[in-house]
């Protein structure tokens, strides 16, 4: 989850080679929505933990009696977790406090170097990609000097 300690999910795709190893399979695959959930729920435990709230580690679900289910997998777990209603071993619930879905990320740094996007300016070639990666690359080194100076 953690990407060169900044705290972003990092959701591996297709490679150049046009790999098909991450697509839908059901000989192979369960749950294929999964991995983006999971990444997802590594985000909330992270904020929540930050905020000093104790709640259960997310690949801790076989401490908790959850298994891998063959299509599904760990479809039940993932949906206890969210909802807080995993049951301890002293019968209460536990999971992820609902206030994380009202909670941004406790560090303010999170949101220093943020680029605002315009989706309704697609790039319409290569050219005018490469032109706007620049000027976004550009406009972050200004903000940053500019935060820097003050």
């Amino acid at each position: 989850m953690d990407l060169h300690g900044i705290g972003y999910s990092n959701i591996r795709l297709p490679n150049d080679q046009k790999s098909y190893i991450y697509t839908y399979d059901s000989r192979i695959n369960t749950f294929p929505e999964e991995v983006f959930v999971h990444e997802f729920l590594h985000s909330l435990e992270r904020i929540l933990m930050e905020y000093g709230y104790d709640i259960p580690q997310l690949h801790d679900n076989e401490k908790y009696g959850y298994k891998e289910q063959r299509l599904v997998g760990l479809k039940q777990w993932y949906n206890d977790y969210m909802t807080c209603n995993i049951t301890t071993s002293n019968g209460s619930k536990t999971g992820l406090d609902p206030i994380v879905y009202n909670l941004k990320p406790s560090h303010e740094s999170n949101f220093k170097y943020a680029v605002e996007l315009d989706f309704s300016k697609e790039p319409q070639n290569i050219i005018e990609e490469i032109k706007g990666l620049l000027e976004n690359i550009f406009n972050m080194f200004g903000k940053k000097q500019t935060i820097e100076q003050n």
